[in-house]
């Protein structure tokens, strides 16, 4: 589920007029027709937000499901103020929050340090120490908005470490990594596959869209089909037969003025 609120990077309880006015702003910025920021998966993604948030119904409806799918907080897992693993937790931590946004959404794998803060249930006051560390060692970049990607030396020491460390392991486990999903996959693949020539029991659904033939089944239909030719065989009732092309230039003109003859 993407949190419409952090990718216009406003407060889940902004008023009707601020989400208008960040989503001008960011319309503008992120339109294809920008040369210099453009980019139409975001353009997307911002019309796809701003058609929820702007719409009381679908906002309420919105907020519920964002409130219900939120994650426990990593502080309820692992001990961030141990005096001897709090820090290197707290460091395993911020790669868990990043690692998950670069696997689910690699368009847009920027996490802000208010998300962090929330993901982790821990005060940024304590990640100064922690953010550093992880940008000098290059496992992090920090971009020009001041939000944090996972660099690809951080996918691999996250991937290399995951096994040797419980509590990495733990973190990546713990409502962000698909393990539910992949659960259902599993399951899907190991369900009985029907027979092709079996149908499935009860109704089924109603299938929408357009139907195409297939190629065999085309058939070219002339509105005229069965209807008799009206040009043929009929008098010619005009009162006056005016000849239309009468003192009309002809266009068959050679560049000298000549007449070509037919």
């Amino acid at each position: 589920m993407v949190d419409y609120y952090e990718f216009l990077q406003i407060s889940p309880n902004a008023d009707a007029d601020t989400i208008h006015r960040v989503y001008r702003f960011l319309a503008a910025r992120l339109h294809p027709d920008n040369p210099a920021s453009g980019d139409a998966e975001k353009f997307k993604l911002l019309k796809d937000a701003y058609d929820v948030l702007s719409d009381k119904a679908r906002r309420a409806e919105y907020d519920a499901s964002r409130r219900r799918q939120s994650p426990e907080p990593y502080s309820s897992l692992v001990d961030f103020m141990d005096s001897l693993d709090g820090e290197l937790n707290r460091r395993l931590a911020v790669l868990a929050v990043l690692y998950h946004r670069r696997r689910t959404n690699a368009h847009l794998a920027e996490v802000s340090l208010a998300e962090i803060e929330q993901r982790m249930g821990f005060p940024r006051d304590y990640l100064d120490f922690t953010l550093w560390y992880l940008q000098r060692k290059g496992y992090i970049a920090k971009a020009d908005n001041a939000q944090f990607t996972l660099t690809a030396e951080g996918v691999d020491f996250v991937e290399n470490e995951r096994g040797e460390s419980p509590s990495l392991n733990k973190l990546l486990t713990s409502g962000f990594e698909p393990a539910a999903a992949d659960a259902a996959t599993a399951n899907e693949e190991a369900a009985p596959v029907p027979a092709p020539d079996t149908k499935p029991a009860g109704p089924q659904p109603i299938r929408s869209g357009p139907i195409v033939l297939p190629a065999s089944m085309e058939v070219e239909y002339d509105q005229r089909f069965g209807r008799p030719e009206r040009r043929v065989g009929l008098p010619d009732t005009r009162r006056f037969k005016v000849e239309r092309r009468f003192n009309v230039k002809d266009r068959r003109a050679d560049p000298d003025g000549k007449t070509i003859a037919s």
